[in-house]
């Protein structure tokens, strides 16, 4: 019906960048919300940021200032660049967004994650 796909993950060091990717694709008559969580090992699944269609956006209080989330509607891709980063940063990041999907009732739709890394 539909899928979520995120890219660009990996190692990075203290302080480096990576800039993760989420891809909308199938049967989709619209991408509405989309957000970006993370679990780091032994943690629970949390927050990390979002934006609305309109380009409206959150951010866990831990991650202002050095991430930024933004999204090319065309292209149904949403982005998570990621600046600073700290070893607290280290988990699976999950693409979660809410999609119109033609001739289905599921709106929530999760990807399978990226691993991030940050250390030394």
């Amino acid at each position: 019906q539909a899928q979520l796909e995120e890219s660009g993950g990996g190692s990075a060091q203290p302080g480096g960048s990576l800039r993760l990717s989420c891809a909308a694709s199938g049967r989709l008559f619209s991408v509405n919300d989309m957000a970006w969580y993370r679990q780091a090992p032994g943690k629970q699944r949390e927050f990390v940021a979002s934006i609305s269609y309109g380009g409206s956006t959150q951010y866990t209080e831990s991650v202002k200032g050095r991430f930024t989330i933004s999204r090319d509607n065309d292209k149904n891709t949403m982005y998570l660049q990621m600046d600073s980063l700290k070893p607290g940063d280290t988990g699976v990041y999950y693409c979660n967004a809410n999609l119109g999907v033609y001739f289905t009732e599921k709106w929530n739709y999760w990807g399978q994650g990226t691993q991030v890394t940050v250390s030394s």
